[in-house]
């Protein structure tokens, strides 16, 4: 049979061939493209959700600039895919037919048409993917995706994280900072914390501090000024006691910040230790930073001291292999962002702000007990706090249980809502296991240098003297006010020759204590049987 037909005009033309199916015609690339159509239709959805919605919903933007388009790209993986292996075939089985090649041809007014299309959608496709990549980009900088995507490994320092001064300051502030280099660095340890995550290998608690840290005068510095010079800072310090009546211990202290440089300001106080013009080194040799056997100063002039502890000094082998740190801010200020309240500190402020009624007898002592108490998980820790709380009134004082139970009710809410802001059982983080440096009450603090046990080769000492520091203006307890000699603070009770003790090896932030006196037989007596409320001596 010929392949030739009589044309209209009489002559003879070709018998045309039947048009051979696209490489895309295959079922694989069929599911591919289904696949890609759906997640399109679910981005825009999404998309359409979130600029109508009043607020942000991480796991929105997670699934729409994260999830969602990389499905899109997978389904048309899939598409190209079966694509490939549908050419494959018509090479195998040429009888099936084989597409040419898509030709270019502007002048074919149908081929152009389809290339317009295409580079409109090719066009869209484009815009919308450097669009999500910003999204994802920026969302994985924002601080719900540090603080909310791990829900039970973040959330210790996220819950923290909203409670401090620095809960309007984006987590990449400090954690990361401007610039490629460190964004580079933040995304590949990011890659080992989701390994972590994923596998479960993360520690109990997340160890701090933070070794890879960015420099603080890369980041802190940005927005503070420790060169500048403050002055002094008045500060009020109350403490509630144990005893029936929650009596209060107030001090008031001007605390000498100083400045850092003599260009802003005389250079001198606590922020002497910025100082650009000092450079001041440590070895530590704990994780945590807190024993300092080691300092060398090199002052402005150039001359270096160092100094160590006479016990268990290091030798020079010790010293030279060992990493030095140089101090910067985040040494002292270490937890800015992620404060853990001791049960002592936070019942102490809760009683401050009224929030606890101080005539309920014994509430500062069962605060902190009920807040103490070693819990399992959440759930159980908030269940024990109100049925203790609530049993100890309803048991020991019925009268005030009757009469004050709105008083109560409030305080069961409130120790509550201390627990969950500062106890976290299941990841083993409380104001224990992460140090607060600031001050030295509950912990070494500035007394990890500052003990009077640093001695250079000279004799020179870094003295543990109060007055460095601060400027005691008066003490009052149990209705009595005083000022203390040389504004020097004055212990409310006389430790004799234990003052020399450091604040933490008493003051643990809850009521687990150590008498720094051996009192005998007598430790089982009560607290307020030698405590006074007044500054005279204490005799046994």
């Amino acid at each position: 049979m010929s392949d030739e037909v009589k044309a209209p005009d009489g002559g003879l033309e070709p018998e045309e061939k039947p048009q051979v199916p696209g490489l895309f015609r295959n079922y694989i690339s069929f599911i591919g493209f289904a696949i890609a159509a759906a997640s399109l239709i679910s981005i825009a959805l999404l998309f359409l959700i979130e600029i109508t919605s009043g607020s942000e919903n991480p796991y929105t933007v997670l699934v729409t600039y994260i999830l969602l388009p990389s499905v899109l790209v997978f389904g048309l993986a899939v598409a190209v895919v079966g694509a490939l292996l549908e050419r494959r075939r018509r090479r195998k089985y040429p009888e099936s037919g084989l597409a040419a090649y898509p030709v270019l041809d502007l002048n074919d007014p149908a081929r152009r048409r389809s290339l317009v299309v295409f580079m409109c959608v090719l066009f869209a496709f484009l815009f919308m993917s450097a669009f999500g990549s910003y999204r994802a980009f920026e969302y994985t900088e924002s601080t719900a995706f540090c603080g909310q995507q791990c829900h039970t490994v973040m959330k210790p320092e996220f819950v923290a994280y909203q409670a401090s001064p620095h809960a309007r300051v984006a987590c990449v502030e400090c954690h990361v900072g401007g610039g490629a280099e460190w964004y580079v660095r933040s995304k590949l340890n990011g890659m080992n914390q989701l390994y972590a995550v994923t596998f479960r290998t993360y520690d109990k608690p997340i160890k701090t501090p933070v070794h890879n840290m960015r420099p603080a005068d890369e980041t802190c510095a940005k927005c503070h000024w420790p060169e500048k010079f403050i002055g002094d800072q008045l500060r009020v310090f109350d403490h509630f006691g144990y005893d029936e009546k929650n009596s209060l211990n107030r001090t008031r202290m001007l605390i000498k910040v100083g400045g850092g440089s003599p260009a802003a300001g005389p250079a001198g106080g606590i922020h002497w230790h910025m100082n650009v013009s000092n450079e001041v080194t440590y070895i530590a040799t704990d994780d945590q930073r807190q024993n300092i056997p080691w300092v060398r100063l090199k002052d402005p002039q150039g001359n270096v001291t160092e100094y160590q502890v006479r016990e268990g000094a290091l030798s020079q082998s010790q010293i030279d292999s060992m990493p030095r740190r140089r101090m910067d801010c985040i040494d002292c200020h270490n937890r800015p962002a992620h404060i853990y309240l001791s049960p002592n500190e936070a019942v102490d402020r809760s009683l401050s702000a009224g929030r606890l009624d101080q005539a309920l007898p014994f509430i500062k002592a069962k605060s902190v007990e009920v807040l103490a108490g070693n819990y399992p998980d959440n759930d159980t820790a908030l269940a024990q706090i109100a049925s203790r709380l609530t049993g100890y009134y309803r048991e020991t004082y019925p009268d005030i249980f009757a009469s004050r139970n709105a008083s109560i009710v409030q305080a069961v809410a409130e120790l509550q809502s201390i627990y969950q802001t500062n106890f976290f059982p299941e990841m083993r983080t409380n104001w224990s296991s992460h140090i607060n440096n600031i001050g030295h009450l509950t912990a070494q603090g500035c007394f990890r240098c500052h003990d009077g046990r640093h001695f250079s080769r000279e004799g020179k000492v870094i003295r543990n003297d109060c007055a460095i520091c601060h400027t005691t203006i008066d003490q009052s307890f149990g209705g009595s006010t005083l000022i203390p000699e040389n504004n020097v603070f004055k212990h409310p009770v006389d430790l004799g020759d234990k003052n020399t003790y450091q604040c933490a090896a008493c003051h643990t932030g809850d009521r687990t204590f150590v008498h720094p006196l051996n009192l005998g037989d007598i430790s089982r007596f009560q607290c307020s049987e030698c405590h006074t409320g007044n500054y005279e001596k204490v005799k046994f």
